[in-house]
């Protein structure tokens, strides 16, 4: 059901300080009054849901999201059946096992995952990771007969694969090959015993929405059925796959995955899994953040995500395996601080590139291009797709980064939602631009000739051409309006039901009208984080903070304490000096 329409507020010039236009969203009020009633949930809940598009009969699954509930027959996906009996055979067989993961968190995830699993069940298994450097992204022959010559019977490539069938086919006649891959790709390679891909044809699972990880728990799920049939546990105990969810969520939150339908029951119960603090690596890199407990889906994606990473962007691409694969406190304390160290240096590698890409951008946004693409020859290849995502959020365009050596450039991209950079990348492939490239529809990675940069980014504008006619700052979109008085601890419990948030099910953005703050000062380390005092025009009192704020034209109203202001932001409970309280997290304001 789509979403019900929303009404704009003003103009950027003149309605919000950040210069965004508001649209306020606008359900039917019998529909929204009717959940509140079904669900005895509070009116804003209930007009929450139905701005989403959520009906009375889906809103109970929705809010309490349940695997039993969401998850499908494995064997819906083409070719799981098949993926399935050839994993058991090597169970069976007790044989060895490569595994070939992509570098990033949903690789690392789903390799650990597929590891533990058939480590459990006996079999040895080897884990390749490419160096993003020298080897680039996807399988290539000399890791993939490294692997056969260690003995690998059996090679399973996660999170990559779909467009590899020159470098699978190396692996002909010296072992079978099988494929557990979400990225697009029009075309199933041919030398693989099974593929596993909801993004490939002729696959009519529905399942397109999964991250490589949800698809290897999917697969563990029919390899246990296939070893159940053939009576592998009549003696043995079955491994506790549940147990693995942690990996789950962790993947699909930080491959940006939309929390919807199954994805939603994977991150709800992965996060309790991932509370209980079982998995030694998480542990450790939980601690080492100071992340706060239960785990959110920010903790995922801005605590425990960016130090899995980072081994794979600038230093060794195993890193995040032999972390989340690590028994030993010790050895993932270890882990831990090495990654957090490389952390670091990733963030300062950032910094030095973003103000030249940013410059280049601004130059190509002004020009009016759909597509910005940047590139230089002094750039890190590991840290291209963050500055592509720096580069989307501040002009609202789909964004590409490359780092040149050689003659080649070696890039990554970051979309806008409605706009699929993927489909345009593997259409730039198909008419001979790239030398390789794929992904999905919010980001991509690409290599080209350095001289073909200019017919890219000419065949990027008109492919998307939609997103040259976008607004610089994106439009701030309003859940509900929240009175002051309605502000209560009740309130953010009641909106904490929507959790886990993320693409596709944002945390509520809830208008405040008619504030007056009565006090403003900067926190934090940098001074850029301002918290403050409000007062209704009843006289409710608010906590409130704004992060990153004081340099702007927002922080500087708050902290001139210009009133009153009609304040957007989120609303939730936090807990301060161990007493919980409700606050405003302010994002944008308005003068009333």
């Amino acid at each position: 059901m789509p979403a019900p329409p929303r009404a704009v507020i003003g103009a950027p010039s003149t309605t919000s300080l950040s210069g965004r236009l508001w649209r306020v969203a606008q359900p039917p009020a019998h529909a929204a009054a009717r959940l509140a009633h079904s669900l005895g949930v509070p009116e804003l809940l209930g007009r929450i849901l139905a701005a989403r598009g959520i009906t009375a009969d889906a809103a109970p699954g929705f809010l309490a999201p349940t695997l039993r509930a969401m998850l499908p027959d494995p064997s819906c996906l083409t070719d799981m059946d098949r993926l399935a009996a050839r994993l058991a055979q090597a169970v069976i067989a007790q044989q060895t096992v490569g595994i070939f993961g992509d570098y990033d968190v949903d690789g690392a995830c789903a390799t650990t995952l597929l590891a533990d699993l058939l480590a459990g069940l006996g079999c040895p298994v080897l884990t390749h990771v490419p160096d993003r450097m020298t080897e680039g992204y996807g399988p290539n022959p000399p890791a993939l007969a490294a692997l056969v010559g260690n003995g690998a019977r059996l090679v399973v490539c996660v999170d990559c694969g779909t467009s590899a069938n020159a470098a699978l086919a190396s692996l002909a006649g010296q072992a079978d090959c099988v494929v557990l891959d979400h990225h697009l790709s029009p075309h199933r390679p041919a030398a693989v015993a099974a593929i596993v891909n909801p993004n490939t044809p002729p696959d009519q699972s529905g399942l397109g929405q999964l991250c490589a990880t949800g698809l290897v728990f999917m697969a563990g799920i029919a390899l246990l059925r296939a070893l159940r049939a053939a009576g592998w546990f009549a003696t043995r105990p079955e491994p506790d796959l549940l147990a693995t969810l942690d990996l789950v969520a962790l993947a699909t939150v930080c491959d940006m995955m939309p929390l919807t339908g199954l994805n939603r029951a994977f991150v709800a119960q992965g996060l309790k899994i991932m509370a209980a603090n079982k998995r030694p690596g998480l542990a450790a890199l939980l601690h080492l953040g100071q992340a706060k407990l239960p785990p959110s889906t920010a903790t995922c994606g801005f605590v425990l995500g960016p130090r899995i990473n980072a081994g794979g962007r600038i230093a060794a691409p195993d890193l995040g395996v032999k972390l989340l694969r690590a028994q030993n406190p010790a050895e993932a304390d270890g882990l831990a601080a090495l990654l957090d160290s490389i952390n670091r240096q990733r963030q300062t590698v950032e910094a030095d590139m973003q103000h030249a890409a940013m410059a280049q951008a601004s130059a190509q946004h002004a020009a009016g291009h759909a597509v910005l693409l940047v590139a230089a020859s002094q750039w890190h290849p590991g840290v291209v797709g963050i500055v592509a995502g720096r580069l989307k959020e501040k002009f609202n365009r789909p964004a590409c980064v490359a780092a040149l050596a050689d003659g080649i450039a070696r890039g990554s991209g970051r979309s806008v939602p409605g706009f699929d950079l993927g489909a345009a990348i593997l259409a730039a492939r198909d008419a001979g631009l790239l030398l390789s490239g794929g992904g999905h529809a919010m980001a991509c990675g690409f290599a080209v000739a350095e001289s073909k940069l200019p017919a890219l980014r000419a065949f990027l504008d008109t492919a998307l051409a939609g997103a040259a006619a976008l607004p610089a700052q994106p439009p701030l979109d309003i859940d509900a309006i929240l009175p002051a008085e309605a502000a209560t601890l009740d309130t953010a419990a009641a909106l904490a039901r929507l959790e886990p948030f993320g693409p596709a099910n944002p945390e509520p953005v809830l208008a405040m009208p008619r504030m007056t703050i009565a006090y403003a000062q900067t926190i934090g380390r940098d001074g850029t984080t301002i918290r403050l005092g409000l007062i209704s025009e009843a006289g409710t009192r608010l906590q409130a903070i704004a992060f990153r704020a004081a340099n702007s034209p927002l922080g500087e109203a708050l902290l001139a304490r210009a009133t009153p202001l009609t304040l957007a932001g989120n609303f939730r409970a936090e807990t301060y000096n161990n007493q919980p309280r409700a606050t405003f997290s302010v994002l944008d304001a308005a003068i009333a």
